[in-house]
């Protein structure tokens, strides 16, 4: 419940002066700028503006971090749009359907669904944390590694979705991903298919390779076009298409709330969080729309789904944090190294002792939700202009970022090189109908999938099934995921079978 006393405390630490949001528009503005550049990740912001906090207060320090993660998590979505190309890997399911949008000629509409979705999920996800703070950081105590093992399972299952051509093709191109994600050194030690290479024994850098497969290929594939969207007309950028397009968003409530609850929940379970929630969202989404055949091909409820998770699992994220004291990601991370600064530890003591600054700093990010509409509407009009960049000068140039995006990730020339290889698998596998979702779905889940198995395995003493029995939410999640993913499908393909046979015309 609301604790009234610490609320009225809380309005009045943010609102007895212009002091806690004298940052916010510039860390909103740094978040967009790193989001939306390929290889500049939102931790690697919040990492580089860290010392800057440490001559604020406590809330202007958690304040700024926060908006440089809030804007952040919509700048990778502007890419995804407009170039294919997802600025972080909680952006991947963003592109699936606001790619195919803006190529053809609805990228304003596109960016719209996607702020308005942005918005919309990150403040359900904070007012669900102002309200529901402590049950769910009971919940997320209660959640092992078997859990984990659950919900990433969930998110591979959209493996399966991704069919532009064949469920086989589909499935062959997810299969490529898993096995991928197995190069390097493994949860427990063993060194795999590193060929001799020092490079590999971290494994593939999913960051480099997921620009490389998405954006370098799609950019291969382009050649010979003028622009990105070739009709002259569409061109244009119309702020007011974007604004109708933010309207648009409330077309489909039920998407909204289903988006937000699922990318809350599972932003709130420690390393799994936005990369996971906005793959999931999608894929349930799809699986219950009735235009789920048309995902893929540029359906607004896609961008929907993905920007509405990849946003509120901001909020869940900072469930861990502050309820418990263990950060979700990297970002939240920073964060706790930005606690451990102003000598402030989360956890059970922390929402005890100082309720009314946990108050403070959830409806500051509320109030950095609604200026990320308003500046996210300013800044839209000048990142839509790549449409109107002639794709001699935006190729070369974008390659040229991809590129350094990829050595700024790892830091060596591994990087470049990773992006060279997946632009050749990704140009190959579109060039063959397979789908590279599907391969960056398998890179990206695989080895969080691997590490959650062998601690299962380590914890249930080599028993799993004994284990299963002991833990009610795992069977939970289980008999919703096969209740989701295999008898509702099938159930529905009966069903149409059956109304086909019934009406032959």
């Amino acid at each position: 419940m609301l604790d009234t006393i610490a609320f009225s405390q809380a309005m009045d630490m943010l609102f007895s002066g212009f002091g806690p949001w004298l940052y916010v528009i510039p860390g909103l503005l740094i978040g967009l700028v790193f989001g939306a550049v390929p290889g500049l990740q939102i931790s690697m912001a919040m990492a580089v503006f860290l010392p800057v906090t440490f001559a604020m207060d406590f809330l202007q320090a958690m304040l700024f971090l926060t908006a440089i993660f809030t804007g952040g998590a919509y700048g990778g979505g502007v890419t995804a749009i407009l170039m294919n190309i997802p600025g972080s890997s909680s952006s991947v399911a963003t592109a699936f359907d606001g790619y195919p949008m803006a190529r053809q000629g609805k990228h304003n509409e596109a960016l719209g669904l996607g702020l308005g979705a942005s918005v919309v999920g990150a403040f359900i996800g904070y007012i669900l944390l102002l309200f529901l703070i402590e049950p769910l950081a009971g919940l997320v105590l209660k959640l092992g590694p078997l859990e984990m093992v659950m919900v990433v399972l969930w998110g591979l299952t959209l493996i399966a979705t991704l069919n532009d051509s064949t469920v086989a093709k589909g499935l062959m191109a997810g299969a490529l991903g898993l096995i991928l994600s197995q190069v390097g050194m493994s949860t427990t030690g063993v060194l795999r298919t590193r060929i001799g290479n020092p490079y590999l024994i971290d494994g593939i850098a999913v960051v480099p390779a997921m620009i490389g497969i998405f954006a370098a290929s799609e950019l291969l594939r382009l050649r010979g076009n003028t622009y990105l969207v070739e009709a002259e007309g569409a061109r244009n950028i119309s702020f007011g298409r974007i604004l109708s397009g933010m309207f648009e968003t409330f077309r489909y409530p039920g998407v909204l709330l289903r988006g937000s609850l699922i990318g809350a929940v599972i932003g709130a379970i420690p390393g799994v969080g936005s990369s996971v929630a906005n793959l999931v969202a999608y894929g349930e989404v799809r699986r219950s729309s009735k235009n789920r055949d048309k995902f893929g091909t540029g359906v607004p409820e896609g961008v929907v789904a993905a920007e509405s998770a990849n946003s509120s699992s901001e909020g869940g994220s900072m469930t861990a944090l502050l309820a418990l004291g263990i950060p979700g990601g990297a970002a939240t991370a920073v964060l706790l190294a930005a606690f451990s600064f102003h000598n402030l530890v989360g956890g059970p003591a922390f929402i005890r002792d100082e309720r009314d600054l946990i108050y403070a700093i959830i409806v500051g990010n509320l109030g950095q939700v609604v200026l990320l509409a308003v500046i996210g509407l300013l800044t839209l009009r000048l990142l839509g202009m790549v449409v109107k960049v002639p794709l001699t000068y935006l190729v070369p140039s974008v390659l040229a970022l991809c590129a350094w995006g990829g050595f700024g990730i790892t830091g060596t020339i591994a990087g470049p090189v990773t992006v060279v290889c997946f632009a050749g698998l990704g140009w190959l596998m579109r060039r063959h109908d397979y789908p590279v979702a599907a391969t960056v779905i398998g890179l990206l889940l695989g080895r969080m999938t691997e590490g959650e198995l062998v601690r299962t395995m380590q914890i249930s003493g080599g028993n799993p099934l004994a284990y299963m029995v002991e833990r009610p939410i795992a069977i939970l999640f289980l008999v919703l995921l096969v209740l989701i993913t295999i008898f509702i499908p099938l159930w529905r393909l009966y069903r149409k079978r059956r109304e086909a046979a019934e009406n032959p015309s």
